[in-house]
């Protein structure tokens, strides 16, 4: 008998990508081909100027017809990226509201973020658990979907489980993406960021003028004085503009209080992850206070690097998110531990793309040098090791789900425990795999892959979502009693 056999069971539901659920995106035709990026929105916006008013009214109204019940308030959309081309009408024409709308749609497509593919899932306890019946948890999951050109967004699902069974609430339809406003930084964040990239003495002037938090007035401010200076020298305005780019990485979204979570959408915002937000790894942390605050860290690729980035929020209605820095925040696949230990905030990294380590860090954005604690020793590890979620706590120990990657690049889900005291110490690894993919699992998007971003205890199961194949997502049950006696027996 199997690991897989004895210890978990496979339940409904299985959730698959819908085309149907889209968003708003800006649209500038031209832009869209990489290679010409030479937009056509003034030959565009001639030809609507050039429309009767009856011609105007008759196209908006066939216009609304078509797209008022896919979306939430989709006038005010047009009218919103109406005002990004706002700037290529004549400045003494009088445009309509009307017009105005309708040229707004002209600069407005629909983007179905689960076009390609929904998948590997983290779930966590929700932070309203009120009107439960004994045994039940209500939980959130995020999840990573895949649209056209492959861009990755993380969307979210509610719902309800007990230790046998998992509801899943009808999400909503009406998606937004929020509104992305810049955050505060602090110096010696944004010194040690600048310095992976270079050598940061030549911006020795603008770092003596900002205080230890800033803010984007603060920072415009501080470059406009440097470059007042005709003596600037070209490594500078070199690192302005790395500086720049580092800021913009730091944003906070915020989304309407009255719209669903499962109609929020985190959509690439910043340069780092222009092409993709993926495999969010959410955990709720817990201070020394009791104060509660939910943690992601994610992938962020730009269509050629990637780089581990945070996500924070208390209410998944804001969501503040910047950049890792720092010798472990390397690579893919960090997860934030849910408490201090020994005062310091834990976290594993892959920094060196084969190995499971530990990181600590003052304040979750620098975390310093990673110690290896598991190495690929399995044959069916031997490509690589990483977390399948954040660690969770046992009286046993740190219970941390893993992933490996075998022959034909095919992937299982195991197990390791850690200390309590020091998660640098490997109590005990599962020999072999708990979870592969079974027959029905193995063909997809990207063939043969389980894998998941994190699980969940409740009383006595672990609770665990995992996407296969880049294709969808099934949920195991698996019998926590019977892993620990598991894994003890490889001490």
């Amino acid at each position: 008998m199997t690991l897989e056999t004895a210890l978990l069971r496979r339940v409904p539901p299985e959730l698959r990508q819908d085309s149907k659920r889209v968003i708003t995106r800006l649209y500038l035709p031209g832009q869209e081909i990489k290679d010409d990026e030479i937009s056509r929105a003034d030959a565009v916006i001639e030809r609507i100027m050039g429309m009767t008013e009856e011609e105007v009214f008759v196209t908006l109204e066939e216009t609304v017809g078509s797209y008022e019940n896919r979306h939430h308030n989709i006038r005010a959309t047009w009218l919103e990226n109406y005002g990004h081309v706002e700037h290529r009408l004549p400045r003494a024409v009088d445009v309509s509201v009307e017009r105005r709308e309708l040229i707004g749609s002209y600069f407005t497509k629909e983007y179905a973020i689960e076009g390609a593919a929904l998948f590997n899932p983290s779930i966590c306890a929700h932070p309203d658990q009120t009107g439960l019946k004994p045994g039940e948890l209500r939980f959130i999951m995020s999840a990573r979907a895949v649209g056209e050109g492959h861009i990755s967004s993380i969307e979210f699902r509610t719902g309800v489980l007990t230790s046998k069974e998992i509801q899943i609430d009808q999400p909503g339809q009406h998606l937004l993406t929020g509104k992305a406003l810049h955050r505060t930084m602090t110096r010696d964040f944004l010194r040690t960021s600048l310095a992976e990239l270079k050598d940061v003495t030549p911006a020795k002037a603008l770092f003596n003028l900002l205080p230890e938090v800033f803010d984007a007035r603060i920072l415009d401010s501080a470059i406009a004085t440097v470059e007042k200076d005709e003596l600037t020298h070209a490594s500078t305005r070199e690192i302005i503009k790395d500086i720049k780019w580092i800021f913009s990485c730091s944003y906070r979204v915020d989304f309407p209080h009255d719209r669903p979570l499962s109609e929020r959408i985190l959509f690439p915002t910043a340069v780092d992850e222009s092409q993709g937000m993926e495999d969010a790894r959410f955990t709720l942390f817990v201070d020394e206070q009791g104060n509660r605050t939910y943690y992601a860290s994610y992938t962020a690729y730009d269509g050629s690097r990637v780089k581990p980035h945070l996500i924070q929020t208390s209410d998944f209605q804001t969501f503040e998110i910047t950049r890792l820095v720092g010798p472990a925040a390397k690579n893919k696949g960090m997860a934030i531990f849910p408490r201090k230990i020994m005062g310091k905030y834990f976290a594993l990294s892959r920094w060196d793309r084969e190995s499971i380590s530990v990181a600590t860090s003052p304040d979750t954005k620098i975390w310093g040098d990673a110690v290896d604690i598991c190495i690929p020793e399995q044959p069916w590890e031997f490509i690589q090791m990483g977390n399948c979620g954040p660690p969770m706590e046992t009286p046993e120990g740190w219970l941390v789900i893993t992933h490996g990657v075998g022959p034909m690049r095919e992937y299982g889900i195991g197990a390791v425990l850690l200390d309590l005291d020091n998660p640098t110490i490997v109590l005990a690894t599962l020999s072999q795999p708990l979870l592969t993919a079974a027959a029905d699992e193995r063909d997809g998007y990207t063939p043969n892959i389980v894998y998941s971003c994190g699980a969940l205890i409740h009383e006595q199961t672990l609770i665990l979502p995992y996407g296969y194949s880049d294709e969808a997502i099934r949920f195991a049950l698996v019998d926590l009693p019977k892993l620990m006696n598991t894994v003890r027996t490889c001490l």
